[in-house]
């Protein structure tokens, strides 16, 4: 997946958005969510992160602690309600408030809908919408009485486009989508921004699984293809890029926003 010249955000600089600020990203320690790590502690925040990957958190904390970051992890099942509200209280002892989330930690399940089974839908249900819930709700409340904050879901293409083969995550990604819009309307009187980043294929381990999924059942996503929609393949620095502007200063005024990181292949429809 070749096609047209990728451009990857600089992950450093002189911008420091985020100084002084804390911010939880769920499912930071790999793909868009590391990027996005990487990038929020480049801009002086201190983040948190909460991931079901001990190894790979473990390898973010100790990247971080060796560039003079300050990055606290912790590993934890988010599909399961008391494992959210314990990881929540965990982070909030380490850094006393929670300023930003990006609300990042999803999968998906590639397969023919009437091959669905039901333990597939409870799964894909309670990591993509199950753990949004809870996650967001836990830090709404923390922010109602903290003055506000910013929050950012990691919604999909896939919430206003309809996929062969990805029913199921469509679906999840539609209620994160709505999930992010009724925040926004909700809590704006209280300085809650929520907004929502709707990628395209990103060039991740999932988006790549994804692709590889997709092809074995008989679609064809190669460079022809990715041509035609969104012209090449994007990379997870540009979402990350993305979270960080809706999360920062500069989207002050943005709230209930969908921003489609495809390359304008959601409206060339």
């Amino acid at each position: 997946m070749t096609n047209g010249a990728s451009i990857t955000p600089q992950t450093g600089g002189a911008r420091r958005r985020f100084e002084g600020k804390s911010v939880l990203i769920t499912g930071g320690a790999g793909g868009m969510g590391l990027a996005a790590s990487r990038m929020f502690a480049a801009e002086g925040a201190t983040v948190s992160v909460l991931d079901l990957n001990a190894e790979a958190g473990a390898d973010l904390v100790a990247e971080m602690t060796a560039a003079g970051q300050d990055c606290f992890f912790q590993a934890v099942d988010l599909s399961k309600g008391a494992n959210v509200s314990a990881a929540i209280d965990a982070v909030l002892a380490k850094r006393a408030t929670i300023d930003v989330l990006f609300n990042h930690a999803g999968s998906i399940i590639v397969k023919p809908f009437h091959e669905m089974s039901e333990d597939e839908y409870d799964r894909l249900m309670d990591i993509n919408v199950r753990s949004a819930f809870m996650v967001t709700q836990a830090v709404v409340r923390h922010m109602k009485d903290n003055g506000g904050g910013s929050i950012v879901i990691t919604a999909s293409i896939g919430s206003g486009k309809a996929f062969v083969y990805e029913s199921l995550y469509c679906m999840t990604k539609s209620a994160v989508l709505m999930l992010s819009n009724c925040i926004a309307v909700e809590y704006r009187e209280h300085g809650i921004r929520c907004n929502a980043v709707c990628p395209g294929f990103v060039k991740t381990a999932h988006g790549l699984r994804e692709i590889d999924e997709l092809d074995g059942l008989g679609q064809e996503w190669q460079d022809a293809d990715l041509a035609a929609t969104q012209v090449r393949i994007c990379e997870p620095e540009e979402v990350a890029a993305a979270a960080l502007f809706l999360a920062s200063d500069e989207a002050s005024f943005v709230n209930g926003a969908a921003l489609y990181v495809d390359n304008g292949w959601f409206v060339k429809g």
